[in-house]
């Protein structure tokens, strides 16, 4: 089959098993939103400004950005990992799937596809919330919603590979030890230069710090080299990411 035909099945497919629970859907789309009323706006009362590469811009201005950046990631990471993972090991639903004329590459390309969709739907509604809270000023901003869908691409990618190395359940509490504390250190409520020497190079290796910094730049319309970096970071761990996955698929399902 066409690979795009065939990842527009695979699409369609899990369109229509979450049609029901379109509730469970949105569920991580409103933890970034609360976030921000909480901190970026109820915080924000208390701190009159924020500096920002030279400029002072309000608090809420700064954290919006690191909330879309969660955003994409969350929408990525709830179907390249818990989903994923019971699809493939209690569901069958690939071993299926590869009795028809697809192979492990449209299941990829199909899981992807649908990561990258949620994580895009998620973006999107929380550019809409910024819009409406006043929190964009830059025509930079546009290029807001790609950065996202670049960030679920990596994350989506990083996670179905490391997915199908999982044996159970319990393993998944790795995601959780990985996600949080990126979530809550990746610069998202206070600036990198916070932190000493070592610890700053670490941070500024995560995949969730290129995004935030690249939705930073563009929603604040201060856009450097490092945008530039996170791009190509974003980009080669996404890439990697999906050809391990297609690997591990080929090993798992056809031997």
């Amino acid at each position: 089959m066409p690979p795009v035909g065939a990842a527009g099945i695979i699409v369609y497919r899990n369109y229509l098993s979450y049609r029901s629970g379109w509730y469970i859907f949105i569920s991580g789309f409103l933890e970034p939103v609360f976030y921000l009323f909480s901190i970026g706006v109820g915080v924000g009362k208390l701190i009159e400004s924020f500096e920002y590469h030279g400029q002072q811009i309000p608090y809420a201005e700064f954290v919006a950005p690191a909330m879309l950046a969660t955003s994409a990631m969350n929408g990525a990471v709830l179907d390249s990992t818990f989903n994923f993972f019971f699809k493939l090991k209690f569901t069958k639903l690939f071993d299926q799937i590869l009795a028809t004329p697809m192979t492990t590459r449209d299941v990829a390309a199909g899981e992807m596809s649908w990561c990258l969709l949620r994580g895009g739907i998620y973006s999107i509604g929380f550019l809409a919330v910024m819009l409406g809270m006043g929190l964009v000023h830059s025509w930079w901003a546009v290029l807001a919603l790609p950065a996202t869908l670049l960030i679920g691409f990596a994350f989506a990618g990083a996670c179905l590979a490391l997915t199908t190395y999982m044996r159970t359940w319990q393993d998944f509490e790795y995601v959780t030890l990985a996600t949080m504390p990126m979530f809550l250190f990746s610069a998202t409520f206070f600036p990198v230069t916070a932190y000493p020497g070592v610890l700053r190079w670490i941070v500024e290796a995560t995949p969730l710090y290129r995004g935030v910094v690249l939705c930073r730049e563009l929603v604040t319309g201060v856009v450097t080299v490092e945008s530039a970096v996170s791009v190509v970071y974003l980009l080669a761990m996404g890439v990697v990411g999906v050809l391990l996955a297609r690997r591990r698929l080929d090993t798992l399902l056809l031997t």
